[in-house]
C-alpha cells in the first residue's frame, strides 16, 4: 500500500528561521501571558486556571506530576500524564517528579486496559520539535489505547478518525481510577476497577 505524504509547509518557517523566530513560534517557553495575565506553559495554565477537574479533564493531581485527558486524541481515551511544572527534558525532572511520572504512566495504562478493555496501549514521549513535539516547553507522556484493527498513527494524523466516545463520557469512565492510587500499580496492587461499554 502506496504511503500518502503530508505536507507541513508551516514548518520551513521554523526550519530556515534563526533562533529568535523559532523561540516565538507556540510550544516554546518561556511563554508570555495570556489574556488574563496568567502566565507559564499551557499545561500550566490549565493545571492552575481554577476550573473543575471535569471541565479540563484532569484525572488526577498528585505530588509533582497530574494526568488529564487529551483534547485533541488520537483514540478515544488518549491521555498524558505530565510534571506540574514545565520542563522540556527528562533529565530536568527531579528523582520524585521522573518516579511519579512513571508511576503514574504504569497507573494510566492500567486505567485504559481495565475501564477501555483495549488491546494495547502506546506509550510515547515527543521531545524537542525535530521530534515532533508540538508543546516542547512542557514534556508529556502519551498513553493511546489501541485495538485490533484501528488505524495507525499517521492514518489518523494524515486522514480522518472517528472518536465513538465524548471525552466527558471518557473523563467520567477513566477518573475513578486515580481516586485512590494508594491502590494502584505503584503500590503494588491492582487499580480500583471500572468498567466502560464501547
Amino acid at each position: 500500500m502506496p504511503l500518502d505524504q503530508l505536507w507541513a509547509t508551516w514548518r520551513s518557517l521554523y526550519v530556515t528561521g534563526d533562533p529568535e523566530t523559532r523561540r516565538a513560534l507556540p510550544g516554546q517557553h518561556p511563554r508570555p501571558a495570556d489574556s488574563d495575565g496568567n502566565s507559564g506553559s499551557l499545561f500550566e495554565r490549565i493545571l492552575n486556571c481554577g476550573a473543575p477537574d471535569s471541565e479540563t479533564f484532569v484525572l488526577h493531581r498528585g505530588a509533582g506530576c497530574f494526568v488529564i485527558l487529551n483534547r485533541f486524541p488520537y483514540t478515544s481515551g488518549h491521555l498524558m500524564v505530565l510534571p506540574n511544572r514545565a520542563v522540556a527534558d527528562l533529565e530536568q525532572l527531579e528523582q520524585a517528579e521522573f518516579a511519579e511520572l512513571w508511576s503514574l504512566v504504569r497507573a494510566g495504562v492500567s486505567a485504559l486496559k481495565s475501564t477501555l478493555n483495549c488491546d494495547g496501549v502506546n506509550v510515547g514521549i515527543n521531545l524537542g520539535r525535530a521530534a515532533g513535539g508540538s508543546q516542547t516547553d512542557h514534556l508529556h507522556v502519551h498513553c493511546v489505547p489501541r485495538w485490533v484493527g484501528d488505524a495507525n498513527f499517521m492514518a489518523v494524523v494524515g486522514g480522518s478518525q472517528v472518536m465513538p466516545v465524548a471525552l466527558e463520557d471518557v473523563w467520567q469512565a477513566l477518573r475513578p481510577c486515580f481516586t485512590d492510587l494508594d491502590a494502584s500499580p505503584a503500590s503494588g496492587q491492582s487499580a480500583p476497577e471500572a468498567t466502560f461499554d464501547t
